[in-house]
């Protein structure tokens, strides 16, 4: 008994033909689980875990559907993160790994490589408001290398830190034209305890305005 008096929930795994277990060990097929936290999984066991096609539900909201081996997601799968988006994607020990597609609740999408559960690798994220394009490398999570790329086709290329430009770049115009240059960043500490910092670009040019060969 719990101390509120309730009887406190206990494991149970209803299998395919009815039957109610009290623990999985040793059952394959497929099954209905619940756990003492209250989350919950449908689908394929083998050996008593949670392996092949499922579902799982969390006790926060976020559901997976997909792929799982000895008991982790693994493969091929989608989450949905309540009210953070959802991922459809590979997955490797829990984590997502590999190609898979991010879409935020703000209409903003993330499509290419992630490591160990970030964006890592080529990949591509757009910005539904702007149009607004990043495409190259990322690593842990940010934007290291790669093209700004507006709607009319007007892109700068170059280094990032905090997906924000710096160091030596080019600003590549949609009329062809190529200016060269570099970006320094500059915190300014905000002055009212209750502001946040402000991090402002500086753009440096370091060639001549010119026409890209065609």
């Amino acid at each position: 008994m719990s101390e509120g008096g309730g009887e406190q929930q206990k494991y149970a795994l209803v299998t395919a033909d009815g039957e109610t277990r009290e623990r999985s060990r040793g059952y394959t097929g497929k099954g209905e689980a619940t756990y003492p936290n209250g989350e919950k999984y449908e689908g394929e066991f083998a050996d008593g875990n949670r392996q092949g096609k499922g579902k799982y539900t969390y006790l926060n909201g976020d559901v997976y559907e997909g792929d799982f081996d000895q008991n982790k997601r693994h493969g091929i799968g989608k989450m949905t993160y309540a009210g953070k988006g959802s991922y459809y994607g590979y997955w490797s020990e829990g984590q997502r790994q590999g190609d898979g597609v991010f879409m935020y609740p703000n209409g903003d999408v993330y499509s290419g490589a992630w490591s160990g559960g970030f964006k890592e690798g080529v990949g591509t994220f757009i910005f539904k408001e702007t149009g607004i394009k990043l495409h190259g490398e990322w690593k842990k999570g940010d934007f290291v290398r790669g093209k700004w790329i507006y709607p009319n086709g007007t892109y700068y290329e170059g280094s990032y830190d905090s997906n924000k430009p710096k160091g030596i770049g080019k600003w590549c115009f949609h009329n062809g034209n190529v200016l060269d240059g570099e970006y320094a960043q500059i915190t300014q500490v905000a002055t009212d305890p209750s502001e946040e910092d402000q991090l402002k670009l500086i753009w440096k040019t370091t060639s001549s305005l010119y026409e890209a060969a065609r």
